[in-house]
């Protein structure tokens, strides 16, 4: 029998080893990361992220003569475990800590499933803006890594996924066994980390500011209609010397409108006065065979409403367009996407459960192409928006049917081209889709050619100026060849919608395309994305965007500087004044709109900062400084990098605010995910 003293010692022997075991064994609770709120993972790629936990429930028996339905698992060179998430890279999970978390504990590889060979990716962890661990390159077959960090402190924290080859193909990718060591409440998760949205961008000025293209193409003898961009207090009265005869001026809304006269190029003075001043800029038109000498500018649904658009929706957006001054900045175009055809009624589409005011016929007995009911009156809808001095957009397929299975232009192309110019129609988006099914995924570069050249060749004989949208996400690289087949811009990758966590990724690749940047012929990354939006991979009602702040900056800064066509596909409703901050700074809308047209060079520094550089018309630089890392960096700009030599006169562009002059270089702070947007230009 043991004695009391015996007893004393062995439990004081027991709470010194209680006392001595790791951190991780000592917290109060632990959590699964498949225990999460997993729906705020971003991710690139479309095929949903795989989550396993024991605790799943079995898969419900098939329906008879299927095979039954596969259990999900997460297998590492041959190695399965039975609790984590898999899913696409790049792949972000932001989570809020507040300083309760421990530890974190997992193992991670390549998912077995990848479908590329040659896959290889980086893990990373990075807690309040510093990087707390990083895997190394990961190949696929490799055995998985296990990673024990800890987070005593750590407020707000990263866990991400990135491929580590090029091309960025879509790797799978896996966190198996994740949890966290936490005291108190525990991990949530978070779409973007805590970031104040500081608006930037002083208030524009209560005196005239003339803004938009210097410059602007038109074929002669169509109808002609361009609304002079200017900010200033109301009302206002505008004059413009040096315009052509066949084209007025309403001195009272700024509106110019008539016949392009004949071939040529006219100089033109627009002048803008208000109680608080005068303001002049030169303004050139240029008639004959080029539209878009500067990248288009306007709003588009689709990210904000697919398929739930109406008429009635479109005459609001460019009523508010117009409200809210972004048609003051240059923003013209107020384009319908899919869903305004009929779906032709069939089982299969019944099957979907659609709207039935978008379902019918999908052409009249003529052959003419029908809307569905929710838009009435086309030719009316285009003469309201005409009515404000906007131009309206339109949008089709080569194939028989749209992306989202409305009826498209096969065999009709003629008979549709015509019909939208009747209509009134300005703008023309022509999206592949099931034009699929007409032609193999191995076609030549002839036949995927032949449906734009085809519409091409149509719209430019049309009695009105249609500016060609060619949407075929880069087949073939129709950077190459998209002017010679009729088009004023094309879209040079995949949508954009579902992959915002791969942005910086999208705008380095599209500017290598910088060759074929020029005026009349854009290199088109797809629409841009902040505020609120819809949910791309599910087409839901819009919510505010998966980017911080200082992204959203980003958004901008990157496609003003890659001469990038500006389409905001946001829901104008929830326009606030940050956002409107973003879309409406003219400093950045000129950089965009520059007549040189050039598209800015990229010159890498690190594996995460970059130099963007563009010539501008008059000889000064847009510079941007990027970091596309999950770390606030220090990005130098030699002068030696930007082609540039002798003292520069350095401007913020966003802060509308001279910074001085520099010598040899310039030095900023950049956050994550951040670009610092300067324009440059020599002392004197």
């Amino acid at each position: 029998m043991p004695t009391p003293q015996r007893s004393v010692l062995r439990l004081a022997l027991t709470l010194l080893a209680a006392s001595a075991t790791p951190l991780a064994t000592c917290a109060a609770d632990s959590v699964w990361l498949t225990d999460l709120d997993l729906t705020q993972l971003h991710f690139a790629g479309w095929r949903k992220p795989t989550i396993v936990q024991p605790s799943a429930a079995a898969p419900a028996p098939a329906p008879k003569g299927k095979a039954p339905a596969a259990t999900p698992t997460l297998k590492i060179a041959g190695r399965t475990f039975d609790r984590g998430v898999g899913t696409f890279v790049t792949s972000a999970l932001w989570l809020e800590l507040d300083g309760r978390a421990e530890r974190f504990e997992a193992m991670v590889g390549v998912d077995d499933s990848a479908a590329d060979k040659q896959a290889a990716v980086i893990f990373s962890i990075i807690g309040d803006e510093k990087k707390l661990w990083d895997s190394g390159v990961i190949a696929r077959g490799a055995a998985a890594r296990k990673v024990d960090v800890p987070l005593a402190g750590v407020r707000s924290l990263l866990l991400k996924i990135e491929c580590a080859t090029e091309p960025k193909p879509n790797h799978f990718a896996d966190w198996a066994e994740a949890r966290f060591a936490f005291a108190g409440e525990r991990p949530r998760t978070v779409r973007v980390p805590r970031e104040e949205a500081v608006i930037l961008t002083p208030a524009a000025s209560a005196a005239p500011r003339l803004n938009g293209p210097r410059v602007y193409g038109c074929r002669p003898g169509n109808p002609f209609l361009y609304r002079i961009p200017t900010t200033g207090e109301r009302p206002m009265t505008f004059a413009a010397e040096g315009l052509p005869p066949t084209l007025t001026l309403d001195a009272a809304r700024g509106l110019i409108t008539g016949t392009a006269p004949a071939r040529g190029t006219f100089a033109v003075t627009l002048r803008a006065r208000n109680a608080r001043g005068e303001a002049t800029r030169p303004f050139k038109i240029v008639s004959g065979s080029t539209l878009a000498l500067t990248p288009p500018m306007g709003w588009n649904h689709w990210y904000a409403h697919y398929n739930r658009i109406t008429d009635a929706m479109m005459r609001e957006a460019a009523d508010i367009m117009v409200r809210t001054g972004m048609a003051d900045v240059g923003y013209a175009y107020v384009s319908i996407d899919d869903c305004w055809s009929n779906i032709p009624d069939s089982p299969a589409a019944q099957a979907k459960r659609p709207d039935p005011a978008r379902v019918g016929p999908a052409r009249d007995a003529q052959g003419n192409i029908l809307t569905n009911r929710h838009f009435p009156d086309m030719r009316a809808l285009t003469e309201h928006i005409h009515a404000h001095g906007l131009k309206a957009g339109i949008y089709t397929s080569p194939g028989p049917l749209t992306c989202a299975g409305f009826a498209a232009s096969y065999e009709h192309e003629e008979q549709d081209a015509r019909q939208f110019a009747a209509w009134g129609f300005d703008f023309l988006k022509y999206d592949w889709c099931s034009y699929g099914r007409i032609v193999p995924g191995d076609a030549t570069l002839a036949a995927r050619q032949k449906p734009y050249r085809q519409m091409g060749s149509l719209v430019e004989r049309l009695p009105r100026d249609v500016v060609f949208n060619l949407c075929q996400y880069g087949h073939g690289n129709v950077w190459e060849w998209g002017e010679a087949v009729g088009g004023q811009c094309w879209r040079t990758a995949d949508d954009l919608g579902g992959h915002l966590s791969s942005l910086f990724d999208v705008a380095l690749k599209n500017a290598e395309h910088r060759a074929w940047s020029r005026p009349g012929a854009w290199n088109d990354p797809d629409y841009v994305q902040i505020g609120w939006i819809g949910d791309a991979r599910g087409g839901g009602e819009p919510q505010p965007c998966p980017m911080t702040p200082t992204g959203q900056y980003s958004f901008m800064s990157l496609w003003a500087l890659m001469a990038a066509p500006i389409f905001y596909s946001g829901d104008l409703t929830h326009l606030d004044a940050f956002t409107l901050n973003v879309l409406c700074n003219p400093e950045v809308i000129d950089i965009d709109q520059d007549p040189l047209g050039e598209s800015a060079r990229v010159v890498k520094l690190t594996r995460d900062t970059f130099l963007m550089i563009k010539t501008l018309d008059d000889g000064s630089k847009a510079v941007g400084l990027g970091n596309r890392g999950d770390v606030p960096v220090e990005i130098t700009a030699k002068w030696s990098d930007l082609d540039v030599t002798g003292p520069q006169r350095v401007r913020d562009v966003w802060r509308q605010r001279d910074l001085g002059v520099s010598d040899t270089a310039y030095r900023a702070r950049v956050p994550r995910h951040g670009v610092v947007l300067l324009r440059m230009a020599t002392a004197k």
